[in-house]
């Protein structure tokens, strides 16, 4: 016979054993939700980077084989976020399982050069160059992580950690006048596969037709990604192109939701929604913080010397991926931007600005400098002129004094200010991207810093 006290103890344990229960599957999707956001800003540079690579090998140059771009990008350029007009870009995304490779650059003295060795993660692990060589040029041994074999007499072994690389070559090119010489610059490189070499020439290419229909742009594919196919695409770019030993915490709080290397996830609803939250959270707040972005010195802000070589510094490789995929290391160019004025105000087509350089203040360069203007998108601004940058390059015209005033507005500004300026979208925001090519001690350490933008009306 059942006591009549012992029907609501019952259910008190019921209801207790519930809700211990619900606090238990709380906590195991609160830690989905965080290390969702963490993951995805992990992971975020190598899933970027394999849309870029797939698009690019679709629609600008199959894998392994040089794409010599013989002009300035316009406004109607979408493949890359922030794209420069100061030099004319080599690139080539290289499959190491097709390699190894061979890269040669020959020895000139012409204009400034940088040839850029990417990893999958977006870090440089090699960066032939004005900087590093001189003026020497170089012949260069390219293989991937697992290649075992002797280095052949004559070339340098740059080992790449990881089977996607993405060669960024840029090349000084001073205006449109200038691409003759560039072009016979970049004519001068060739990659060859191992195999092929030395043959003093390029191989005859494989028949390679472009596709009709071009890819949306990688930002846009990466936002209409689900998160289970984000870090399924993360899990499997992990085997093939490793995670750094430094990573190995992070790995290790992936596996606690179920994602590793070669391994996607198998999430149930609850598992898809807390992880979907997370990313969610991740993006809202790099977004904040590009918008009001901390340590600014004269509103611009400068980015760290961690730049292209990130170790664990995973939110800052993940920003950089978004706003500037394959940016180089601070030694070879540094790149100070800002979207606000003297005061903190947004900058916006509607007003008159001024950015003015003072006597010897000047960007401390050993190459060149410029400043870029783009559109709130990131993107290069359509204009009459065609006029995307300004910099040392150009027939700027000086004050008496020494002094050098940049115009930025909409409308052209009066005839005597015309070559100093910098044109931008009525009624639109806008930001600028100075550019310091082979920058001096004074603009990596901190002693030197750009100027403020002065708002006018």
């Amino acid at each position: 016979m059942t006591r009549r006290g012992s029907r609501p103890k019952r259910w008190l344990l019921g209801v207790l054993a519930a809700l211990a229960l619900a606090a238990g599957l709380l906590y195991a999707k609160a830690e989905h939700v965080v290390l969702g956001a963490e993951g995805f800003m992990f992971g975020y540079p190598l899933v970027i980077m394999d849309l870029t690579r797939a698009g690019a090998v679709q629609t600008i140059a199959p894998a392994n084989r040089l794409k010599r771009v013989r002009v300035f990008p316009d406004a109607a350029f979408r493949d890359v976020v922030r794209p420069n007009v100061d030099t004319l870009y080599t690139s080539a995304f290289i499959d190491m399982a097709d390699g190894p490779f061979v890269f040669e650059m020959p020895a000139q003295s012409q204009r400034y050069e940088l040839m850029q060795f990417t990893d999958a993660w977006t870090n440089v692990f090699a960066a032939p160059g004005t900087r590093t060589l001189g003026h020497r040029g170089g012949r260069f041994l390219l293989a991937g992580p697992r290649w075992q074999g002797e280095i052949p007499e004559g070339l340098q072994l740059l080992r790449a950690p990881t089977r996607i690389v993405w060669l960024i070559g840029r090349t000084q090119t001073n205006g449109t006048a200038d691409y003759a010489t560039v072009h016979a610059l970049q004519d001068g490189l060739r990659l060859q596969r191992l195999a092929d070499w030395p043959s003093g020439a390029d191989p005859a290419p494989a028949p390679w037709q472009p596709a009709a229909e071009r890819p949306l742009p990688p930002v846009q594919q990466m936002r209409a990604l689900s998160s289970p196919d984000f870090f399924t695409r993360l899990a499997d770019l992990m085997v093939d192109n490793p995670p750094a030993a430094a990573d190995a915490p992070m790995l290790a709080k992936l596996a606690r939701i179920g994602v590793a290397p070669g391994q996607p996830p198998q999430w149930g609803p609850l598992e898809r929604a807390a992880v979907a939250l997370g990313r969610r959270i991740a993006e809202r707040r790099v977004a904040r913080e590009l918008q009001q972005p901390r340590g600014l010195v004269n509103g611009w802000s400068t980015p760290p010397a961690q730049l292209g070589d990130y170790g664990t510094h995973y939110n800052l490789r993940a920003v950089v991926a978004m706003v500037g995929l394959g940016a180089n290391l601070p030694a070879d160019a540094t790149y100070p931007n800002t979207r606000v004025d003297s005061e903190g105000r947004p900058l916006h087509g509607s007003h008159r600005y001024r950015l003015h350089f003072a006597p010897g203040s000047l960007p401390p360069v050993t190459a060149f400098w410029s400043v870029t203007a783009y559109g709130d998108d990131d993107f290069l601004i359509a204009n009459p002129l065609n006029r995307h940058a300004l910099g040392d390059r150009d027939a700027l015209v000086f004050n008496p004094d020494g002094s050098l005033d940049l115009w930025l507005q909409a409308e052209p500004p009066e005839p005597a200010r015309l070559a100093n300026w910098l044109p931008v979208k009525h009624g639109q925001p806008f930001l600028l991207n100075a550019r310091l090519y082979g920058p001096k001690p004074p603009a990596l350490d901190g002693r030197w810093h750009m100027p403020p933008v002065q708002r006018l009306d």
